[in-house]
C-alpha cells in the first residue's frame, strides 16, 4: 500500500513564487496535492500529518556547481575551512599532523586573504611539518601551499620555469617560497599516492549528508575528473548509485583536459556511458577557461593593475585556446553533452559567450552555462538571454569582505570593479538564473548565498566594509534568488519533475524554521533548514 503524508501548518514557496500559507499532500515520493488560499487537503485514512511549525517549505535546493566528494574529502582530511587566520591553519596543521601518521599531510581550505599578498609559505608550514611533505589548496582550489619537503620532493627550485598554465610564487631571488598557482599545483600533485577507493566512497558520503543538512537534495559536480591532486570522483558516484546509498539525483560534469585537444571528445562519450548508473549520469563536460582574480589568472579583456593604479602585463590565462573552444562546444553539442564552463574574467565570459554563439537551435537546448560571472563586460549581459545560456551564479561571493577588498579591488579599477557579479542586470534581460555554491571553495549553505544574492553583504560580517552593499544593484528579489536555487538549477540538471511544488512533481524538499520571503531580509542568512526530504522519505532533520 502506497504510503500518504500530509504537510500542514507552514507557508509555501513553490519555486517559483511565494504562495502564502498552503499545505502539501506527498504520495508515493511525489507531490500528489497542494492547497493554497486557506483551501485545505482531505488526507485518505491513515495517512501521517507533519506539522511545519510556521516554517516554509520549498522545493529541495539544487546546487548546480559544487564538488561534494572534494568537500566530503576535506572534511575528513586536515580540514582548514573552519580557520581565519594564519594562526588558526598553522594550529590546525599541527593538530592533524600530530594524530595522523601518513605520509603526506593533505587536505585544504586556507583563505588566501590570511595571508599577506594572499601567498602563504613554505616556511610557515615548516615550522610544524617539518618531515612529511604538505599539499594544502586553498579555498578556490586555484592555488596551494607546500612546504619546503614537497618543493624537493618535485624538484622545484628558482631554475623550475612556470607551467604555461601556472605560476610558481617565488622571491626576489627566483627561489619558491610556497604558494603554487593553477597549473603549477600539478608539479606537487602528481606525485600524490593515488586515494583509496574506500577514502573516496567515505569522502562522498560526508559530502552528501553534509549538503542534506543544508536542504540540498541534489547537485552537479562540476569536475568529475583528475584534477590538482585529486582523484577522479566518477567511480564513487558509480558505486554509491550501484548500492543506493546515492540518494539525490546528481549530474556529473566530465572534465576537459586543458591539456589535451578535440580528439578527447570520444573518450569524454565513453566516459559518459561508463558513468551512466541509477541517480548518476555525467551528460555535462566542465570546461575551466580562465582561472581567477585574486591570483591574477582570470582572464580580463585589459591588464591587471599594480596597487598604484598603473597597467601591468598581465592579463590572465585562457586555458583553452578560444577557436579550439568553439569547436570543442560544436562537437560535444553534436554529442548530445551540456557545456558547463568556468568564466571569471570579462574575456573569459565572452569567450565562453563566442564559443556557443554558432550553436544551431538543437545544440541550445543542452541547457549550456556559465558559472561564477564574476566580471562580465556590460555589452556581454544581454547575450545570456539571445544565446539561451544559463547564468550560474554563486551569490556568496558578491560582497564586500578582505578577499574582495585586498585582492581584487586594487588590480581591477574602480571601472572594472562594477562590472562584478551583475546578477540584477542579467535577470533584467531575461537571462535563465541557476545557482551554485562551488563548495568546497565556500560555504554550501544555500541561504547564506540567497542572503548576498538579495543583500549584497555577507550574513553577520563584522566591520564597516562588510556591512556596505556591494554594487546593491545587482541585487536580486528574494523569490528570484530562491527560484534560481530550486527550480533554475533543477532545470541546468535536466529534471523537470523537480525543483517546484505542483502535483506530479518529486517529493524533494526542504523545510524552514521561518519565512525567508516574507521575513526580514537581512536575516536571511540566520535561517536554517530544519528538515529535507527526498522522494517523501526524510534524509535530514535538525
Amino acid at each position: 500500500m502506497t504510503s500518504t503524508t500530509l504537510l500542514t501548518g507552514g507557508t509555501l514557496f513553490d519555486g517559483e513564487r511565494h504562495r502564502g500559507p498552503g499545505e502539501v499532500l506527498l504520495r508515493g515520493g511525489r507531490i500528489a496535492a497542494v492547497a493554497t488560499g486557506g483551501e485545505r487537503l482531505e488526507a485518505p485514512p491513515g495517512t501521517r500529518q507533519v506539522d511545519l511549525g510556521g516554517g516554509l517549505l520549498l522545493p529541495g535546493f539544487t546546487d548546480a556547481h559544487v564538488h561534494t566528494v572534494q568537500g566530503g574529502l576535506e572534511r575528513i582530511r586536515c580540514d582548514l575551512s573552519g580557520g581565519a587566520t594564519r594562526e588558526d591553519y598553522l594550529r590546525l596543521v599541527t593538530a592533524y599532523a600530530a594524530a595522523h601518521d601518513g605520509p603526506w599531510i593533505l587536505g585544504g581550505g586556507w583563505a588566501m586573504a590570511a595571508f599577506p599578498g594572499g601567498t602563504p609559505t613554505a616556511a610557515e608550514l615548516d615550522a610544524v611539518v617539518p618531515d612529511r611533505p604538505v599539499l594544502l589548496p586553498n579555498r578556490d582550489h586555484h592555488g596551494a601551499w607546500v612546504n619546503s619537503r614537497a618543493l624537493a620532493l618535485a624538484g622545484i627550485t628558482r631554475e623550475t620555469p612556470d607551467p604555461p598554465d601556472g605560476r610558481i610564487e617565488r622571491d626576489a631571488t627566483g627561489a619558491p617560497t610556497g604558494t603554487l598557482h593553477e597549473g603549477a599545483m600539478d608539479l606537487v600533485a602528481r606525485l600524490l599516492p593515488p586515494t583509496s577507493a574506500e577514502e573516496l566512497d567515505r569522502a562522498l558520503a560526508a559530502g552528501q549528508a553534509h549538503l542534506h543538512s543544508l536542504g540540498v537534495t541534489g547537485w552537479q559536480d562540476a569536475i568529475v575528473g583528475a584534477y590538482a591532486g585529486m582523484d577522479d570522483p566518477g567511480p564513487a558516484y558509480v558505486r554509491a548509485a550501484a548500492s543506493g546509498t546515492l540518494r539525490s539525483h546528481v549530474v556529473g560534469a566530465l572534465w576537459w583536459d586543458r591539456d589535451r585537444g578535440l580528439e578527447q571528445v570520444a573518450d569524454l562519450v565513453a566516459r559518459r556511458a561508463e558513468y551512466a548508473h541509477g541517480r548518476f549520469r555525467a551528460t555535462s563536460t566542465k570546461v575551466m577557461q580562465d582561472g581567477v582574480a585574486e591570483n591574477g589568472t582570470a582572464a580580463l579583456g585589459s591588464p591587471y593593475l599594480d596597487r598604484c593604479g598603473h597597467p601591468t602585463d598581465n592579463a590572465g590565462h585562457s586555458f583553452v585556446d578560444p577557436q579550439v573552444l568553439r569547436e570543442a562546444v560544436r562537437r560535444l553539442a553534436a554529442e548530445g553533452f551540456q557545456v558547463h564552463v568556468h568564466g571569471i574574467g570579462d574575456r573569459g565570459v565572452r569567450e565562453a559567450l563566442d564559443a556557443f554563439e554558432g550553436l544551431d537551435d538543437a545544440g541550445r537546448a543542452l541547457r549550456h552555462h556559465v558559472a561564477h560571472l564574476q566580471l562580465v563586460d556590460p555589452r556581454d549581459v544581454p547575450r545570456f538571454a539571445a544565446l539561451g545560456v544559463a547564468a550560474n551564479i554563486q551569490a556568496l561571493w558578491a560582497c564586500h569582505d578582505e578577499q574582495m577588498t585586498e585582492l581584487t579591488l586594487p588590480f581591477l579599477g574602480p571601472e572594472r570593479a562594477r562590472w562584478q557579479y551583475p546578477f540584477g542586470d542579467l535577470h533584467r534581460t531575461g537571462a535563465r538564473l541557476v545557482a551554485g555554491s562551488d563548495w568546497p571553495v565556500s560555504s554550501a549553505d544555500p541561504l547564506q548565498a540567497v542572503h548576498v544574492a538579495v543583500n549584497r553583504t555577507e550574513h553577520g560580517a563584522d566591520g564597516p566594509a562588510g556591512h556596505e552593499p556591494f554594487l546593491p544593484e545587482q541585487s536580486l528579489a528574494v523569490e528570484t534568488a530562491l527560484a534560481a536555487y530550486t527550480s533554475g538549477s533543477a532545470w541546468v540538471n535536466r529534471r523537470d519533475d523537480a525543483g517546484r511544488i505542483s502535483p506530479g512533481a518529486v517529493a524533494d524538499l526542504v523545510l524552514l524554521d521561518r519565512d525567508v520571503v516574507t521575513g526580514d531580509r537581512g536575516a536571511i542568512g540566520a535561517a536554517r533548514a530544519v528538515a529535507t526530504w527526498i522522494d517523501g522519505e526524510r534524509v535530514h532533520e535538525s
